[in-house]
């Protein structure tokens, strides 16, 4: 398997939820901008402060999305090593792991490949390992077999 193609992958993944953020962030705030205010009062107040704390969500997932974005570029310029680090690609005997960012099951070359955060557990416990090592997670022990 192709690192470069599942790196493609994970751009791709991260580049349309920046996309789908910033459609969100906008249409939020254009309702915002379009809702007058009413007789209501209190509704109205409400329905400001429901909309604001959806800007304020959808703000928090486009940052998100650019700090992952920020992450796979500086992988894009990792050197290939032995061990296991942010960029790497890791077989092990329970499946093919990509150390970049949280996007999950991704399939390329007929073969799934899970593309994990170096902070989530399981990266974590894979961090500086190499070719041989084994570790245990949730009950089940893993063996590298590859690191590229």
């Amino acid at each position: 398997m192709d690192k470069g193609i599942v790196y493609q992958l994970c751009l791709d993944f991260i580049k349309q939820r920046i996309q789908t953020a910033e459609t969100a962030l906008a249409q939020a705030r254009e309702a915002s901008n379009d809702d007058t205010k009413s007789s209501a009062g209190d509704k109205y107040e409400t329905s400001r402060e429901m909309m604001q704390q959806d800007i304020d969500r959808n703000k928090r997932l486009l940052m998100d999305a650019q700090e992952n974005m920020k992450t796979l570029e500086a992988i894009g310029q990792a050197t290939a090593s032995d061990t296991v680090s942010g960029g790497s690609l890791v077989y092990t005997d329970e499946g093919i792991f990509y150390i970049s960012i949280s996007a999950g099951q991704l399939h390329a070359g007929g073969k799934t490949v899970f593309a994990i955060s170096a902070a989530s557990p399981i990266g974590k416990l894979m961090l500086g390992k190499k070719k041989g090592d084994d570790f245990s997670f949730n009950g089940k022990k893993y063996l590298l077999n590859e690191v590229l």
